[in-house]
């Protein structure tokens, strides 16, 4: 009986060809994606004569690791407060989209009201609006509020333009959860906040990792709004303080380089960090 199992585990087995192959072709793949942030990390240690020589070169004749501190004092930007600016945008306007979308998800997945299509209907058509087509009248409508150019601004701007996805993603996984599990929890005593945060949210943490990942990418990348809202240097993010590093005759292409480095760090952190939770988040729903 064990030799019928090893026979049929050993036949069943893929060859190592076929195991070989699908390594080489992983790696070039993942050369593929990650050689425009080599040549980024490269260039960002380069000299601003030699990044422009022609022919060009790979490596840096001369290594200036130095451009990492020298960056952070240009005229060009305050980027010590454009990381802050950009940091506090982010995450702020992420908790304001799941402080949100986590009880509008769970509402529509559960129950039934009037008018529940044609809300969730209006949730979606507003992802299809960009901040980039209505910032002229947002501008003018913080400026009669008196928020313009503050972060309160943005943070309102991002938490509502990436609300929509949030809600849907959140949704669906509410509605994939059995209502025989909320009614087994309040036949036990607990009352409808209990259910949705000790039962519902470990059910549904892949989604809910899903939608934080998406809104904070999104916030931090968001360019057009910032551009318009925020004039002061010191409120922008990095998105936009990047361009100042960009002139008509010149560009610093070893500080363009180096904080775009610097930029794409902590959303690298933040999925390395989420990939735990989201395992976790599985694990989870498959156990209860």
């Amino acid at each position: 009986m064990s030799t019928a199992r090893v026979r049929r585990y050993t036949a069943d087995q893929v060859p190592i060809g076929t195991v070989i192959l699908r390594m080489v072709v992983g790696l070039l793949v993942l050369l593929f994606f990650v050689a425009p942030y080599v040549v980024m990390l490269v260039s960002s240690l380069k000299s601003k004569r030699e990044i422009l020589q022609v022919p060009p070169t790979f490596l840096p004749e001369e290594w200036h690791p130095e451009n990492y501190l020298t960056m952070w004092s240009t005229p060009e930007t305050p980027l010590v407060q454009n990381l802050i600016s950009t940091i506090i945008i982010a995450v702020s306007a992420t908790l304001l989209v799941l402080a949100v979308a986590l009880p509008a998800a769970y509402y529509t997945a559960r129950f039934r009201f009037p008018g529940r299509m044609v809300f969730l209907f209006l949730v979606i058509v507003t992802q299809m609006l960009q901040p980039a087509v209505l910032t002229s009248g947002l501008f003018r409508e913080f400026q009669f509020l008196g928020i313009s150019d503050t972060w309160f601004a943005m943070i309102l701007i991002n938490a509502a333009f990436n609300l929509s996805f949030a809600v849907w993603i959140m949704h669906s996984f509410f509605a994939g959860v059995p209502k025989e599990v909320d009614e087994a929890a309040q036949l036990d005593g607990a009352g409808r906040w209990t259910v949705l945060t000790r039962i519902n949210l470990p059910l549904v943490w892949p989604g809910i990792v899903t939608a934080i990942v998406f809104t904070f990418v999104s916030c931090w990348n968001e360019f057009a709004a910032s551009l318009v809202i925020l004039s002061t240097a010191g409120n922008q993010p990095l998105s936009v303080a990047l361009t100042k590093f960009v002139g008509q005759y010149a560009t610093s292409w070893h500080y363009v380089f180096g904080v775009s480095i610097v930029a794409i760090v902590p959303v690298v952190v933040l999925f390395m960090l989420i990939e735990k939770r989201l395992v976790g988040g599985l694990t989870a729903g498959s156990v209860k």
